[in-house]
């Protein structure tokens, strides 16, 4: 039967791995967790005079460099000076070169987010009135192409090496202990290290110019690497390099030490023994607690390395999500891991090893323990990352998160039928108890059977000692006469020939029955090689019976497939989490797109026909609490200003919330803050007049707004007054 499942397994998993290519592969370009909510000059506006700098305002903060910000006439000449600068918050600036003339200009950026994702993307904004350029941005981003082709797969690589590495020792330590000496177990645990290893620096090579040109002969250059090594990706892809030596260290204490104690084969203890087969005296005990403990504190710190560099590293609540991050990657490792070791030692586990029923069970355990973890923690980076529920169906990370969990409900379905198997195995109790004792037995009479054989030649070997000891004697005893008799004949006078032929026979004689003595030993020198043989043939004769025995139950055989089943949706669902680790956030998404849609509505309506106009997207946490706020300041010079504040929600209609004020600073001349307290007009719309601004700079206008008692957020933006 095993002849006819290999080819299929193997079939079968070559088909998963190419589905989950494909999913990886295919996947579109993803966005990056920092989108562009806002600008000044904003997008597509034409403003009477030359503005002296442009501002870019993103949903998180963001690295940037020399040439992150361009700015281009219409002849795609450069006309922005020096390098970005942070005024404030989120907000970029970059300075540009005085008297412009008028025409079209094109803003190309090129950014890194805090969660080490590249983001870039290209607007444009008219001086006087729009006209023709000659600039054509490229749409196509740094994380395209070979490159971020190539930093894709390494990512899935890493997260794939780190669940084999985590999930097999943990199996090992807390399931099967004596899986720690089956060397398929083994290749397994030591290739997640390796894959791991490789992936990640393959990643820190990528690194550099996945996030500035996406050219291949970039990722050869040293400047760009020692750039990288100063950046917080970069920082975290070392420290993931420095644990993996210390894991390594733990594989050497696994594979070795500890598997030198555990058993050879794991005891079918009852259904009340939770052990995991380390009942062997206070050295091993301590062993083990001192791996798992070591274990777990590996395990954890390479978590860590995604949590602070990624995702859970930015937005709401950072210091909860990043704990959190790494609990959900340790289930994650413990039950997709975990369920990889138990395929190979169902298909790959000699037969003096078979992983037993309470190994299975063990892991079922773990298993369900894992799923409770994943559910609870999932449940929190969801609604932390979508914010809404619209997000699930109305942006790309809703749409995959919802086949994540499509996926993760097909793999608890079937490993409900793996239970079931294995309840069923540990029903079997007569049959079992008969197959265990036949297992016990079988090498006993084996190796009974070797002792006899060994003893029947040692006694052979004994016996022609004695023979070859007796011929020895004769020989002499033979030859002393044979010298007497010469020495007779000698004193003899002449007439001796019938002495002499009695000394003819006797010594033909002696050489027939050595003759005959080697003749016995050849003989019982061939028996014995036989022997040998013979006994190594029954004993894999009765291995490969023991063996066929094992496959043939048919409940063992549905617990295979049903693993089996259960590991191909895993490789699928760790591709489609890859893809959804690069993926922009739904509620990032769902802030730009209501910034965009503030942006255009503001033109539309007249909103904007102020001399500075501000919008800034808000988000207070609460219910109801997503939305734009939009500034107009008239005319935005020294004195008396008119001052307009509008609300809006995410689907860009005006709403009405508790408590609307604003506050101005001008931080070169240490001026402010100077509070506004706008009046309600009407349906999301504020107003105030008089509004004094004392001279002119480059005021940051911060804008509180309250949707609840308890739920209020303040955000900011730089505009230049004057």
């Amino acid at each position: 039967m095993t002849q006819t499942i290999a080819p299929r397994v193997r079939t079968l998993v070559l088909l998963i791995l190419a589905v989950a290519g494909a999913l990886l592969a295919g996947a579109a370009p993803v966005s990056a967790h920092a989108a562009l909510t806002g600008s000044d000059p904003a997008q597509g506006a034409v403003v009477d005079t030359a503005p002296s700098q442009v501002s870019l305002t993103f949903s998180e903060p963001i690295a940037v460099g020399d040439d992150s910000v361009r700015v281009l006439d219409p002849k795609g000449e450069r006309v922005d000076k020096g390098d970005p600068a942070n005024p404030s918050g989120t907000t970029y600036s970059v300075r540009l070169v005085s008297g412009l003339p008028d025409g079209t200009y094109t803003v190309a950026y090129q950014v890194v987010s805090a969660d080490s994702h590249p983001v870039a993307g290209a607007f444009t904004f008219s001086i006087g009135a729009p006209s023709e350029t000659t600039v054509s941005v490229s749409a196509q981003g740094s994380d395209d192409g070979l490159v971020g082709w190539l930093y894709g797969f390494g990512r899935y690589v890493s997260y794939a090496g780190f669940v084999v590495l985590a999930g097999g020792a943990a199996f090992v330590l807390a399931c099967w202990a004596p899986g720690a000496r089956v060397r398929a177990v083994q290749r397994l645990v030591v290739s997640g290290w390796l894959a791991l290893t490789a992936a990640t620096l393959g990643l820190l090579m990528l690194r550099g110019s996945y996030t500035t040109s996406g050219k291949v002969g970039d990722v050869f250059d040293l400047e760009l690497l020692g750039d990288v090594l100063q950046s917080k990706t970069g920082a975290a892809l070392v420290s993931r390099l420095l644990l993996l030596a210390a894991a390594a260290l733990f594989i050497a204490v696994l594979f070795g030490a500890y598997a030198r104690t555990a058993d050879a084969v794991e005891p079918y203890r009852d259904a009340e023994d939770d052990g995991g087969g380390d009942d062997g005296g206070p050295d091993k005990r301590d062993l083990t607690f001192g791996l798992a403990l070591g274990g777990t504190v590996v395990a954890a710190g390479l978590a860590a390395s995604w949590a602070m560099s990624e995702h859970a590293s930015q937005g709401l609540q950072a210091g909860v999500a990043m704990p959190v991050d790494v609990v959900h990657l340790l289930a994650v490792a413990a039950w997709l891991g975990g369920l990889t070791a138990l395929l190979v030692a169902l298909y790959r586990a000699p037969v003096e090893t078979p992983v037993g029923r309470d190994a299975v069970r063990r892991f079922s355990r773990l298993a369900f323990g894992s799923v409770v973890t994943l559910a609870v923690t999932g449940v929190y980076q969801s609604w932390r990352q979508l914010g809404s529920w619209s997000a699930f169906t109305d942006t790309r990370y809703g749409q995959l998160l919802l086949v994540k969990i499509a996926l993760v409900a097909v793999m608890v379905a079937v490993a409900f039928l793996s239970r079931r198997w294995t309840r069923r195995l540990a029903d079997a109790r007569v049959s079992e108890a008969a197959e265990d004792a036949e297992r016990t037995e079988a090498p006993e009479r084996v190796e009974e059977a070797v002792r006899a054989e060994e003893a029947e030649r040692a006694e052979e070997a004994v016996r022609a000692e004695a023979t070859e000891r007796a011929e020895e004697a004769e020989r002499a005893e033979a030859t002393e006469r044979a010298e007497a008799t010469e020495r007779a004949d000698e004193k003899q006078p002449a007439g001796t020939a019938p002495a002499e032929a009695s000394r003819t026979s006797e010594a033909s004689m002696a050489i027939e029955a050595s003759d005959a003595s080697d003749a016995e030993k050849a003989e019982a020198g061939q028996d014995s090689v036989r022997a040998a043989q013979l006994a190594r043939q029954r004993a894999a004769a009765e291995a490969a019976r023991q063996k066929r025995l094992r496959d043939a139950d048919p409940n063992r055989f549905g617990l295979r497939r049903s693993v089996l089943a259960e590991a191909g949706v895993a490789v699928v669902l760790l591709a489609v989490t890859t893809v959804l680790t690069q993926t922009e956030p739904g509620r990032t998404e769902q802030d730009a797109r209501a910034a965009a849609a503030t942006s255009s509505s503001a033109s539309a309506t007249g909103q904007g026909s102020g001399a500075v106009s501000l919008t800034m997207p808000f988000d207070t946490g609460g219910k109801n609490g997503k939305g734009v706020v939009s500034i107009d300041l008239d005319p935005a010079q020294a004195g008396d200003n008119a001052l307009h504040v509008y609300v809006e929600g995410p689907d860009g209609t005006p709403v009405d919330v508790p408590e609307v004020k604003m506050a101005l600073t001008l931080a070169a001349q240490n001026i402010g803050p100077l509070p506004v307290a706008p009046d309600h007009v009407t349906t999301g719309h504020w107003s105030a007049t008089r509004v004094q601004i004392p001279m002119a700079g480059d005021w940051k206008v911060e804008v509180t707004v309250r949707t609840s008692d308890i739920d209020q957020v303040t955000v900011s933006k730089n505009a230049q007054i004057g």
